[in-house]
């Protein structure tokens, strides 16, 4: 049985870019891909990777989801069951009314089916910071929440809404039968809502990602493509679109796996590697918050359980702005995706 390298073992090797390509190959094992990472900062004078504020706080408010999307890093699903209980979602408050955060990014699975979701989101714009929340669409058109869109709207919530394609097979194929058709009937909602209309005030980005083994376009690109496209077939809009690149975890490393497309997408990551988007990486200015109040650097290293480490605080509970804006950042193999080509983070291309 193949042993998955510990994060102890992340730092723990180095070797030539084709011996690390070999024994990927050979071994399925990641590690070697860490050490590259780590070696490829030190060449460029960026190692180790600094945080340099808190601006935003990602909260995952669980794993269960209505959709199991093959692409998903964090394998969410209508069978998981891990939940964000109310006394966490309290430390979040806590958090974020004392030290000030000026925007909770909310993300899962679903969030929307943590039956804590409304009231957080009420406290969280009563403290005046921003709000995001993540979405995949199709949770909308559910008897028990096609109130939703109004209720963003009354608060001011900004929506950013996944959605793999504006072809049905495509999307039908990475999320399941009938998404596609549900999501837009759900962004029709949300245009009556006033999200992504002009003027409105409402912001509804929707997220690309690739539909297989490959990089995403250009992102102004596939904007353009994406506005065209649904508005002509669907009369639909939005407001802008980002594209984030498929990060080789939870799902998506088991599709790299399965169909033989591992090597050849961590040789096309450390292909593209661009230095300039380390200055940009998204954990350099947010922290995530796990389902059960663990802290992570960003919302991969969660669904890798590697919390905060070399002495930041890793619980929500111990949360310290101070200590977190200068804290030394875990990296591993996926931090490639977050730096090749353009960029990639959860806010999509940042070069």
């Amino acid at each position: 049985m193949r042993r998955i390298p510990s994060h102890s073992d992340v730092n723990s090797r180095s070797g030539t870019r084709d011996g690390l390509l070999s024994e990927i190959a050979v071994n399925a094992d990641m590690t070697a891909f860490s050490a590259s990472f780590d070696s490829t900062l030190k060449k460029e004078g960026q190692y180790p990777l600094i945080a340099k504020d808190v601006l935003v706080l990602q909260v995952n408010m669980g794993r269960l989801c209505n959709l199991s999307c093959k692409h998903c890093h964090v394998e969410a699903g209508p069978a998981r069951t891990e939940l964000m209980s109310e006394e966490v979602i309290r430390d979040c408050l806590k958090a974020v009314k004392t030290m000030a955060l000026p925007e909770v990014d909310i993300t899962g699975g679903s969030p929307e089916l943590n039956p804590h979701y409304l009231w957080f989101i009420k406290e969280l714009r009563q403290s005046g910071c921003r709000v995001k929340t993540r979405t995949n669409l199709t949770v909308i058109v559910r008897k028990e929440f096609h109130w939703l869109p109004e209720f963003w709207a009354e608060n001011k919530v900004e929506v950013v809404a996944s959605l793999p394609h504006y072809l049905k097979d495509t999307t039908d194929k990475l999320r399941g039968s009938g998404s596609f058709n549900a999501s837009i009937e759900a962004v029709k909602r949300l245009n009556r809502a006033g999200y992504g209309v002009p003027g409105s005030g409402l912001k509804l980005n929707l997220v690309f990602n690739p539909c297989g083994a490959f990089l995403p376009p250009a992102q102004r690109s596939i904007e353009a493509d994406f506005r065209k496209e649904l508005l002509n077939r669907h009369g639909i809009s939005f407001s802008s679109l980002i594209t984030i690149t498929n990060m080789p975890v939870g799902r998506f490393m088991t599709f790299l796996r399965k169909t033989g497309n591992l090597e050849r997408y961590m040789e096309k990551l450390i292909a593209t590697h661009n230095p300039l988007a380390v200055e940009n990486v998204m954990c350099k200015r947010l922290i995530s918050v796990g389902w059960d109040g663990a802290l992570y650097d960003c919302d991969f290293n969660q669904a890798l359980g590697l919390k905060c480490d070399y002495g930041a605080p890793d619980d929500i509970k111990n949360f310290d702005v101070k200590a977190l804006s200068s804290r030394r950042i875990v990296t591993g193999w996926h931090c490639f995706g977050c730096t090749s080509g353009a960029g990639s983070s959860c806010a999509g291309a940042i070069t």
